[in-house]
């Protein structure tokens, strides 16, 4: 495995993510997670440029700006909307796939106040996922579902629900992740979750039950950690803090917390 950062906000110039970058690089993390926006704020070049001289892969990238500022939300009763959200994941795997960098949706997905029927919603969801994995699938890029808790999204919430999903879409360009605020609340263990689906998943982020420094919630890291490794689990894991610390407190607290227990 190795340990990523993610910004949770874009971040608009390109100096000051290569400085934040470089800052990651010095604490040994091994690469970082961006959130997407659009247009983007430079170019894939430029952005594999800095990742190149820095030696720090960008991993992913998180699509949920779209949904706040574009209003775009794969649920909608609106199909044009509907249209309008799958094409931005084409957009946005077109900008991370030359990254080798994977694109995370959960947010799209929508409210039940977009549609409050499941019954309608879930084919929605399927339709539009079906169209922009097999765009990844046909660039060699990936797009991966997270399963966000029930306060944040929604709809298909747990680890099986995400994974019965893929199934459903049936695209080799499609996966799923898991995050563990998001196991914590829907979950009856985090550690069985990551023992069931740890093999299958694309992508992993390590957030506290709280969203705040590492060691003030209820996740057992070292247990998450093991768990992780026992089952086969062998890609990224990011840390994911969006409480109560600015990204560098973020970065360094987080990096001293998890190296006793990460080798």
């Amino acid at each position: 495995m190795k340990l990523s950062f993610l910004f949770y906000e874009p971040i608009p110039e390109l100096n000051e993510l290569a400085r934040r970058m470089a800052y990651l690089k010095s604490l040994g993390y091994q690469g970082v997670e961006l959130s997407a926006s659009y247009p983007p704020p430079y170019s894939a070049e430029e952005l594999a440029a800095v990742s190149r001289e820095l030696d720090l892969p960008v991993v992913s990238f998180l699509s949920g700006w779209s949904y706040p500022h574009e209003k775009l939300c794969l649920a909608s009763p609106d199909a044009d909307v509907r249209r309008r959200a799958t094409e931005r994941l084409r957009t946005y795997l077109d900008y991370a796939t030359p990254l080798n960098a994977l694109v995370v949706i959960g947010l799209m997905q929508g409210l039940r106040s977009d549609e409050p029927d499941s019954a309608r919603a879930v084919p929605r969801i399927v339709e539009c996922l079906k169209s922009a994995g097999d765009h990844a699938a046909s660039i060699g890029g990936s797009l991966v579902l997270e399963p966000v808790n029930h306060l944040q999204v929604g709809f298909h919430h747990s680890a099986a629900e995400a994974k019965s999903l893929v199934a459903q879409v049936e695209s080799p360009g499609l996966g799923y992740m898991l995050d563990t605020i998001h196991l914590h609340i829907e979950e009856r263990s985090v550690t069985q979750a990551i023992l069931d689906h740890g093999q299958a998943i694309r992508h992993f982020h390590l957030c506290e039950s709280n969203g705040g420094p590492f060691g003030t919630g209820a996740i057992v890291f070292p247990a998450v950690l093991h768990s992780l490794r026992a089952s086969g689990y062998s890609r990224y894991v990011s840390v994911k803090i969006y409480r109560h610390l600015k990204w560098a407190e973020a970065a360094r607290s987080a990096a001293e917390f998890l190296r006793p227990i990460w080798a």
